[in-house]
């Protein structure tokens, strides 16, 4: 691997969560000693792992706290704020 390919950003990608997220959703929320958000859940993933997670319903969120998130988590709170004013 290049020394430049060791310092570009992760494809994030975000989407809605789907019922065989579950099991990730709870494994992340028990990471971040937190509860799973309730309601329609986007989700964040990179690298195809679960990063961040955020309700679209009431903001709740829950985060990997090993990794760097904040922006990821504004991401998803942008998207969340979009779906709510469609």
């Amino acid at each position: 691997m290049s020394a430049l390919a060791t310092h570009l950003a992760p494809t994030v990608v975000i989407r809605a969560a789907r019922g065989s997220d579950g099991p990730a959703l709870r494994r992340l929320a028990e990471l971040d000693s937190r509860e799973v958000p309730t309601g329609d859940v986007l989700i964040a993933e990179a690298d195809d792992e679960l990063v961040a997670a955020l309700s679209v319903d009431t903001g709740e969120k829950v985060a990997d706290p090993f990794r760097r998130t904040a922006d990821v988590v504004d991401l998803l709170a942008y998207r969340a704020r979009g779906l709510r004013t469609s």
